[in-house]
């Protein structure tokens, strides 16, 4: 299953974007309403959504193209990926990426629910650098 956010463009340099991508506690500052835990680890965080079960993520990896996080869990296997293009000096373009394996049914559980939460992540990044 593959999901695909909006591009957004950024009033930041990819570094300074990468900056905020690296650090586990910087995720608290961009999860949508409805936040009801969220706790950093050392390499990623768990958080738990109002009437979603509570999912852990940790950090893959992070270059000038992209910053991944993968699913701490061995029963769920997907990948989230902030993708990254420098437009200009000042300016990053930014899209989110969902690609995950799941089975039909629980593909059609979670892709409604992905795909919003995916939206609200990116409108609060664009809220926040744009």
């Amino acid at each position: 299953m593959n999901l695909e956010g909006r591009k957004i463009l950024l009033n930041k340099p990819v570094a300074e974007i990468l900056e905020l991508l690296k650090n586990p506690q910087n995720y608290e500052q961009l999860m949508p309403e409805g936040l009801q835990k969220f706790e950093a680890i050392a390499d990623g965080f768990k958080f738990s959504l109002k009437g979603m079960p509570e999912i852990a993520l940790k950090l893959g990896e992070i270059n000038e193209q992209k910053a991944v996080l993968r699913s701490a869990s061995s029963s769920l296997d997907f990948e989230l990926t902030t993708a990254l293009n420098a437009v200009s000096e000042n300016q990053t373009e930014a899209q989110m990426l969902f690609e995950g394996k799941f089975n039909p049914f629980i593909k059609m559980m979670v892709e409604k629910p992905l795909q919003n939460f995916m939206n609200a992540l990116t409108d609060k990044i664009e809220t926040l650098y744009a």
